[in-house]
């Protein structure tokens, strides 16, 4: 069993980190902004954390299913006009957002601490030329 001030973290974590990356999307006015990827890392984060108390044997059945799901929601943000797709980095971002959340939820704070800094970066690097004409 975890006790209830770590868990109570991970929540909280969850739901920060989350926000950082849904901050990003919303300042550059993107559909799924903060509080879409708040809710993502902190389903994401519940589900783990429901699981390790209840059924710890089934962890990795139970993230196969949250990354199944979450690409359902992301797919849900692409759509196509004329020869352009748009929604993908959007889409992309939130499937991370719920890795994140898984990571997050089984305590692993190194690894969602240097994921959402890369996250982060990678988002910007639409700023830099040399990757606009990628």
């Amino acid at each position: 069993m975890i006790e209830s001030t770590e868990i109570l973290l991970r929540l909280v974590l969850s739901v920060v980190f989350g926000g950082l990356i849904g901050l990003e999307r919303e300042v550059v006015h993107k559909p799924a902004g903060v509080r879409t990827h708040m809710l993502v890392c902190l389903g994401s984060a519940l589900f783990v954390l429901m699981t390790l108390e209840t059924l710890p044997n089934e962890t990795a059945r139970i993230i196969a299913g949250v990354a199944t799901g979450i690409g359902f929601l992301g797919a849900g943000t692409i759509f196509r006009s004329k020869s352009e797709v748009h929604g993908l980095t959007t889409a992309a971002s939130i499937w991370a957002v719920s890795g994140l959340g898984i990571a997050i939820g089984l305590g692993h704070y190194f690894i969602t601490v240097i994921s959402v800094i890369l996250t982060l970066i990678v988002l910007q690097l639409n700023k830099f030329e040399f990757f606009k004409k990628l």
